[in-house]
């Protein structure tokens, strides 16, 4: 009976044993069915984001011909001086380009920012070309960037006069004359000739007291005296309009220059006659360079995106500068991240967690994003590394760092068919898109391109060109060439200032 009793007990445990294994395999079964099912969900919200993103980033060649026509409307409309033109159209007073015959010592000064440059040029005519150069650095004190205008320029030309001091037997300046100098100043100003012009407002964190509304040239000049300092500002330019000049000293064939870095700007040589709300005598070159200063140009044909409306609502200038916030190196990487967290929000890319620091605006910067869209590894190893350093997510799987680079991608393309789109704009305005109708042979034409968005996000720059080809067709585009013209605006100065010199005609 004992017995009996035991293996009745045996075998209802057993029963026991077997039901709860069946149980378990089926609720693993089912949490696998669910986890599965969670995951390909998962997968189907990051489909839908990416295929909207892909929708919503799309820049189709008509797309870009029709906001060329409309660039090349604004421009027209800039330069006639309606106010209401979305392109400012700035002349600049440039009507002497270099033309490689300079020669002489001349000096630049190069303001744009926390850091202004001081640089010296031996030119040497046609043959010797740039004989020597030299150049110098400086840091300007934070105080001095909200201080007063005297505080700032004195210390501006004591460090212009230092440096003077240590002019080489090298540079050789004649007899007699006096030292000149090139002024690239890259804020607002409205110039109104070659060699003066009025501050309209400081930006770039610089808050300086008594100079809006004043001459840049004349305050620059006066702290010059102060210091003892014999030198004569010639030339007052843009950057852009610098490197344009430095351009054309390198290649008589440029006609426009643009600069794609942090923000973006283009400059190109118009026919006088051409400009409707010029006054005066035409100069005797028949030409003068225009700064389109085009990244303010917005079109309802440009392709904004929930991001870039988003980005634009939350930034200190909103409903301004569209384009550059569409194509620049500010604002490329900020227009990923906000992509990755509407990944991260939706389809949790990184998680069940959103990553904190992925919700900072501006973490994710442009060299960042170039070098995760560089990467040609197996396993993405530095998009891994990177993504680990900026969003905090120590593991990301392989589908994770593909998605990023994906995203990456179509950032990239978008803002570069769109730089494409305006620098085609600028060779339709000034009748260099086509090979001309009587068949005569199209001109050699060159865009001097500068700026750290196109000299290191290589992947951006070839994109710039090969779309700029599409465009413009296989036949004209072979007279187009877009050339890297490396820290052209610092020397352009100085040959401004050569080309305008107020001994040119002795020479």
């Amino acid at each position: 009976m004992g017995k009996a009793a035991a293996v009745g007990t045996a075998v209802v445990v057993c029963a026991a044993v077997g039901v709860a294994v069946v149980v378990a395999r089926r609720r693993r079964r089912r949490e696998a069915e669910l986890q599965g099912s969670a995951e390909a969900d998962r997968k189907r919200r990051a489909a839908a984001v990416i295929e909207e993103v892909e929708r919503s980033l799309s820049t189709p060649t008509a797309l870009l011909r029709s906001i060329a026509d409309a660039m090349v409307s604004e421009m027209e409309r800039g330069l006639r001086g309606d106010i209401h033109s979305q392109l400012k159209m700035l002349i600049s007073y440039v009507d002497n380009l270099p033309t490689g015959d300079e020669h002489g010592l001349y000096y630049a000064l190069d303001l744009g920012g926390t850091n202004f440059r001081v640089l010296r040029v031996q030119l040497g005519g046609r043959e010797k070309r740039v004989v020597k150069q030299q150049y110098e650095e400086v840091s300007i004190p934070p105080h001095l960037m909200v201080g007063s205008s005297m505080e700032l320029f004195d210390f501006i030309a004591a460090a212009l006069a230092k440096f003077v001091d240590t002019e080489g037997e090298d540079f050789h300046l004649p007899e007699g004359r006096q030292r000149e100098l090139g002024f690239t100043f890259s804020f607002p100003v409205n110039q109104i000739s070659i060699s003066s012009g009025t501050l309209i407002k400081w930006t770039k964190g610089f808050s300086v007291n008594g100079t809006v509304g004043a001459d840049v040239v004349s305050e620059l000049s006066k702290a010059m005296e102060r210091q003892g300092l014999d030198m004569k500002v010639t030339a007052l330019v843009n950057d852009t309009v610098g490197t344009l000049a430095g351009g054309r000293y390198m290649d008589n064939d440029v006609v426009a220059a643009v600069i794609l870095g942090t923000g973006t700007n283009a400059a190109y040589v118009e026919h006088a006659n051409a400009i409707p709300k010029w006054t005066g005598l035409l100069p005797k070159s028949g030409n003068m360079v225009i700064n389109t200063e085009w990244g303010s140009f917005k079109s309802d044909k440009l392709p904004l995106s929930e991001y870039d409306k988003a980005m634009d609502f939350e930034s200190l200038n909103p409903g301004e500068q569209i384009y550059e916030k569409m194509i620049s190196g500010m604002y490329l990487g900020e227009i990923v991240r906000r992509i990755l967290l509407k990944l991260a929000h939706d389809a949790s890319l990184f998680g069940d967690v959103v990553p904190p620091k992925l919700e900072q605006p501006f973490v994710l910067r442009t060299p960042d994003m170039s070098a995760m869209h560089h990467d040609s590894s197996h396993d993405l190893k530095i998009l891994g590394a990177k993504l680990k350093d900026i969003v905090g997510v120590a593991d990301t799987s392989l589908e994770v760092r593909y998605i990023t680079r994906h995203i990456c991608d179509l950032v990239a393309e978008r803002g570069a068919r769109l730089a494409a789109a305006g620098i085609y704009s600028i060779l339709k305005k000034i009748g260099r898109d086509k090979v001309p109708s009587n068949g005569s042979k199209m001109p050699r034409t060159v865009i001097a391109l500068d700026g750290g968005l196109y000299e290191h996000y290589k992947k951006f720059s070839s994109c710039v060109e090969t779309t700029l080809t599409d465009l413009l067709g296989e036949e004209a585009s072979s007279s187009v060439v877009a050339k890297l013209a490396n820290d052209g605006s610092g020397i352009g100065a100085a040959l401004l200032a050569a080309s305008h010199s107020q001994y040119a005609d002795v020479d």
